[in-house]
């Protein structure tokens, strides 16, 4: 998906089915779990209530349900940057899922489709897009790249046209369809492991706040902070054609995922951090499921051809 034609944005896209409901329910998944930390903030200073099993139950799952995003729904389903069993693609989509970021075709479709209109007519979350100019202007395309376009775009890339393969497959449409069972999962795991450390019930609800609540909370940033920060702030290593943007200070957070100019400029590389200080624990976990041999047809990017593609600056 490389084409910038905004002439075919006609076909691209589908009304929303319930708008009402999805707005709705965007609008829960955003606000409750702030309110929650907050509470949970407010509880852990006054009543002694966070400590350090809140912070590993936090970790674990931010690591765990963060990879299911960046290494499933990202480099193995939208890029397929490698294969993998069929199983495991499952389990990739389901822990995805857990994330609450929407369902997995709908995420993969979305990203495909910005991925053909990056920064354009059509991109479903540019920043640059159909907003004035000046500081104003500037803030507005932010605001609606990181968040706002989940509740503005009444309408979604169409799953037949973007996400056909996937829609092919019956197990993904089989965690498709039972999304909200993997988004409970998600909650009821840290739950289980605060009453598994703690032996507390008390300790299971510290749990689900810290490895549910607020781990929703800053896992949806990280991943909003690519749509809009990654398109506006940082370098520009490669010739891309659109605003894409390496930031090196979010790289962590994201899971290797804000090496965003290099993952425009090479879409289906495995690696988004290409050169050897640009930390990528998500190529990480590809190239272990690699050695272990539940990865192959890993893709690499040729370094004469990443050469080819610096932009002069870079160079």
């Amino acid at each position: 998906m490389s084409s910038n034609s905004a002439g075919e944005t006609g076909q691209a896209v589908r009304p929303v089915s319930m708008p009402v409901l999805d707005r709705v329910a965007s609008g829960v998944v955003t606000a409750v779990p702030p309110i929650m930390v907050a509470v949970g903030m407010w509880f852990g200073w006054v009543g002694n209530l966070f400590n350090w099993k809140d912070v590993l139950i936090l970790v674990i799952c931010y690591v765990v349900i963060g990879t299911g995003v960046t290494v499933g729904f990202h480099r193995l389903l939208t890029h397929r940057s490698f294969k993998t069993s069929r199983l495991l693609r499952a389990a990739f989509a389901a822990l995805g899922s857990a994330a609450a970021e929407g369902p997995v075709i709908d995420w993969v479709a979305t990203h495909r489709k910005h991925h053909q209109f990056s920064d354009v007519e059509g991109d479903p979350h540019s920043p640059h897009v159909g907003h004035c100019g000046g500081w104003t202007g500037a803030l507005r395309g932010l605001l609606h790249a990181h968040i706002g376009w989940v509740f503005t775009d009444m309408e979604v890339a169409d799953e037949q046209r973007y996400a056909k393969d996937l829609l092919a497959d019956p197990m993904i449409r089989f965690v498709d369809r039972t999304f909200v069972l993997w988004v409970i999962l998600g909650l009821a795991f840290p739950f289980g492991l605060g009453v598994a450390l703690t032996g507390s019930v008390l300790g299971g609800l510290t749990g689900l706040l810290w490895g549910g609540a607020a781990r929703i909370f800053l896992l949806h940033h990280a991943t909003f902070s690519i749509n809009s920060l990654c398109h506006f702030f940082g370098r520009r290593d490669y010739e891309t054609g659109d605003e894409s943007r390496n930031l090196a200070w979010l790289a962590i957070p994201t899971w290797g995922e804000a090496w965003h100019n290099n993952h425009h400029a090479f879409p289906t590389s495995y690696r988004h951090g290409l050169r050897r200080w640009q930390l990528d624990p998500s190529a990480a976990v590809i190239r272990v499921l690699e050695m272990v041999g539940l990865a192959w047809d890993v893709v690499r990017v040729d370094p004469g051809r990443i050469q080819r593609k610096a932009a002069p600056a870079a160079i």
